[in-house]
């Protein structure tokens, strides 16, 4: 019987160590820091790179990290069945054309999936709602805003009797649009529907990771929370 077969490494054709890359990817997606921001921070640290080669690693390790951490926490969600989401779309301007991006976000605050559209009828709505449901299994209740596109796309998927709405009944999302507002303006927005669809899923797996709710916490407790996510990251693609 054949030895199963062990994964590449995909560090190695890469001369720098894999916890200065890990390092990298973690600055520019987590911090709002532009790719010269990186290059300079890390030359006072006495590692010497380019922005361009910021550029190159984020694109390459970006996914594979997100994808890691979406996974983890996919396996260990998929059995809570009391989960409340968040529905909510925002303006998005790409190219000096506006877009939408629809997220999906849980009743902790974490985003659980990001999607972009030209548009935001009723088949936008429901291409997002059966990959967010396909991904993240059943859902107790889904909040939205007025918006009729959820309504027809919840009634197609049998689903509108948990459909909530109410003032200021979808803060959660709202709240949760302004760490990508700010890391967007860093970046000076975006150029294309494709760059944007990337980037907006790798920055909410690496938000959700990181979200120690330090204001809801004691010093003591965000601190071992810290570690234990920045241990965690060390791990990832070891």
């Amino acid at each position: 019987m054949p030895r199963p077969r062990k994964p590449a490494n995909p560090f190695r054709y890469f001369h720098s160590s894999p916890e200065v890359i890990r390092l990298v990817v973690m600055m520019y997606i987590r911090f709002p820091l532009s790719l010269r921001n990186v290059e300079d921070l890390l030359s006072e640290r006495g590692i010497d790179i380019c922005h361009e080669t910021v550029r190159h690693w984020w694109n390459r390790f970006g996914p594979m990290f997100a994808a890691d951490i979406r996974r983890q926490r996919v396996s260990r969600m998929r059995g809570f069945r009391h989960w409340k989401w968040h529905l909510d779309e925002m303006y998005v301007q790409v190219n000096s054309e506006m877009v939408y991006l629809w997220r999906a976000v849980d009743h902790e605050g974490e985003v659980l999936e990001s999607y972009v559209t030209k548009t935001r009828d009723k088949a936008a709505a429901l291409r997002f709602m059966r990959k967010t449901l396909k991904r993240h299994g059943k859902v107790e209740a889904i909040t939205t805003d007025g918006l009729r596109s959820y309504k027809a796309a919840m009634v197609e998927l049998g689903c509108e009797a948990k459909q909530e709405t109410g003032r200021w009944a979808n803060n959660r999302a709202e709240n949760s649009h302004l760490p990508f507002r700010r890391r967007e303006r860093a970046m000076l927005r975006f150029r294309r529907m494709k760059s944007l669809q990337k980037f907006a899923s790798v920055h909410a797996s690496f938000a959700n990771h990181f979200n120690s709710e330090r204001h809801l916490v004691d010093r003591q407790t965000y601190k071992t929370r810290r570690s234990a996510a920045l241990a965690e990251w060390q791990n990832l693609m070891a």
